[in-house]
């Protein structure tokens, strides 16, 4: 990896449910939509097989009646000024859900 494209910022997580919704919008969706319009590098969701949280409620996919509502995890990589962007746009918007935040270093390989 060359150092000179070697970038240092933010891993930023979000976790809530599957069916967690903002304004009518899925609360994935509207993450990842907020960061594509202010041009927040990118973003992926992850849905896990298990989980609980805040509430001690249990969710499995084994379990038909919550395998529907499974804890999902939307991330980006972001530079720092662009993480506090999308930590305000969240907060100022009320939505409800829990983060994440830790140091990371990244960079492209190949042809950009």
């Amino acid at each position: 990896m060359n150092q000179e494209n070697l970038q240092h910022g933010v891993h930023l997580y979000f976790y809530c449910h599957s069916r967690a919704k903002h304004d009518g919008v899925l609360l994935s969706e509207w993450l990842l939509e907020q960061a594509k319009a202010h041009g927040l590098g990118g973003g992926s969701v992850f849905r896990a097989i298990a989980g609980f949280g805040r509430h001690g409620v249990l969710h499995e996919e084994q379990f038909f009646e919550l395998a529907d509502d499974l804890p999902v995890k939307i991330e980006f990589l972001l530079r720092e000024e662009q993480a506090e962007l999308l930590l305000q746009l969240v907060r100022s918007a009320g939505v409800d859900a829990t983060y994440a935040r830790s140091p990371a270093s990244f960079a492209l390989l190949g042809k950009h």
